[in-house]
Parts: C-alpha cells; structure tokens; sequence
C-alpha cells in the first residue's frame, strides 16, 4: 500500500505535529508527512518540521487583510499549497484559524482535526478551565472531521482522562495532551490503511477486522 500524503497545519509550539512526525518514522505507518503549513512565521512547530526534513511553508493570513476577502485569499492560497503537493489528509494541529464553509467543502472528508475535550461537549477555547468550573468527572480528547461548524464533524475516536479532585487547568491539560499524542496518529492510522471511512456523514470502521473507534478508557 502506498503511502497517504499529510499536510500538518499549525499555528504554535506543534505537540501534536510532533507525535504525527514520530509514528511516521515507523517504516510500516501508511502516511508520510509531506508539507506543514503555518499561518505564523514563528510558530516553533516549523522548526520541528524542518529538523525532520519536512518541506515548511508560511501563508501569513494577516498579509491578505481582513474580512471576507481577506480570508477568501488566505485559503486559496492555502488550497493552492495543498494541491501542488498532491495531499491525500489534511490534519489540523493547533491552526488557529476557522476554516470557511467553502473551503471544508473543497476538501470535504479530508480534513482532521483534535480537540482538547470529549466533543460534542465544551467546544471552542479554554475548555479545560471550563470542564473544571463544571465539575466534570472525566474529560478527554477528540479527533474529528471537519465540517463548517466549529468542532464539529463526524467523531474518528476518544480518549477519555479521569479528573482528579484537586486538579488546575495545566495539569488536566497536561494530561489529555499526552493522550491526544496517541490518539492522533491512531486515527490518521485507521483512515489512511482504509480501516475507517466516511460515508454518510459518519465514520464507518471495518469490523471484519476488528477494528472499532479508538475509545480509552478514563485514568488518571
């Protein structure tokens, strides 16, 4: 099987883009990490990329202005980086930017993207001080497709964290950090040897094969 084509977007420090770097080091993973874009030039996640030889390019939303236009221009630009590297996935890894229905569109099934709760519950930012003000029991992770709505989109898989009595929002983010390194490249995993799919707004898995949505179960 040959191997699927990765463009990583970033916006920051890219933890995540480090754990999909890191499983695509092994020889038998079915992607390769052909291209990391980031909105910013210093975001420390391109040199990450660069110190593994990934091709890096920078398309600054800021220098195609704001509004509809603005944002019209940064994503073709973008669309335009993507297809010139004939990328089969696109996984999001902290891009801070809202990505246009239009866009979504374009490249419909194949965007991925994590977030830092058990989704559909506590969407958006700083959900980990917002799972702490809600007295939540278990918190987690969730890599998803992208859709048009923020955070929304069929669920790929979770992974689930306990938390604890007297944690702070660092240390649960901590937490569900490490368990969002596993459960990334699970997913990208089991979409790209074909194990998983999107059909019908939902995410179909192989089960001739044994294989189900990725779900840990909550710990510490």
């Amino acid at each position: 099987m040959s191997r699927k084509r990765l463009a990583v977007l970033i916006s920051g420090r890219g933890s995540n883009l480090q754990a999909l770097i890191d499983a695509a080091r092994a020889q038998d993973y079915p992607a390769e990490i052909a291209l990391v874009v980031s909105n910013l030039a210093n975001a420390p996640g391109l040199g990450l990329a660069e110190g593994a030889g990934i091709e890096t390019e920078v398309i600054d939303h800021r220098a195609f202005g704001k509004g509809a236009a603005g944002k019209e221009a940064f994503e073709a630009a973008l669309a335009a980086a993507v297809d010139a590297r004939r990328i089969d996935y696109l996984c999001l890894a902290g891009f801070m930017r809202l990505l246009s229905a239009a866009f979504v569109g374009r490249f419909d099934g194949r965007i991925l993207n994590i977030h830092p709760s058990l989704l559909p519950a506590f969407k958006g930012l700083n959900v980990h001080e917002a799972m702490l003000a809600a007295g939540v029991k278990v918190a987690g992770c969730t890599v998803h497709f992208v859709t048009a709505g923020m955070d929304e989109g069929p669920i790929i898989g979770q992974a689930a964290v306990a938390v604890l009595p007297n944690d702070t929002a660092d240390a649960l983010a901590q937490r569900i950090l490490a368990e969002e390194h596993k459960l990334y490249p699970t997913c990208v995993k089991l979409l790209c040897e074909g194990r998983a799919r999107l059909e019908g707004g939902r995410v179909i898995f192989e089960t001739v094969s044994g294989a189900g949505p990725p779900l840990h179960n909550p710990r510490a």
